[in-house]
């Protein structure tokens, strides 16, 4: 096997500032403030979570320059992924 083979992950692996950061924020906002991940009702809304958690998720394995080999892994952590979950996020949150 080619380690070195360039299509194997077409994104150059290195810190990615901006996945990081969001990761971060998104770390540090539930642990201060666990009432976010709550709905009107005060009970947890499981839905806005998992999107939260996979936008931290892929803010994390993109953000400190981990570029998985498959297409699927790179797709679902990609700072598009991160983009989408965001908005995912904030759509659930307003609607």
């Amino acid at each position: 096997m080619n380690t070195a083979d360039p299509s194997a992950a077409p994104t150059r692996p290195g810190l990615h500032g901006p996945c990081l950061a969001v990761a971060l924020a998104v770390m540090l906002g539930g642990t201060l403030y666990p009432p976010l991940f709550a709905g009107a009702d005060g009970h947890a809304d499981h839905r806005f979570a998992m999107a939260l958690f996979w936008a931290m998720s892929a803010g994390f394995v993109r953000g400190v320059g981990f570029v998985p080999r498959p297409r699927w892994a790179r797709m679902l952590f990609s700072p598009a992924a991160v983009l989408v979950a965001l908005g995912l996020a904030a759509a659930l949150k307003l609607g």
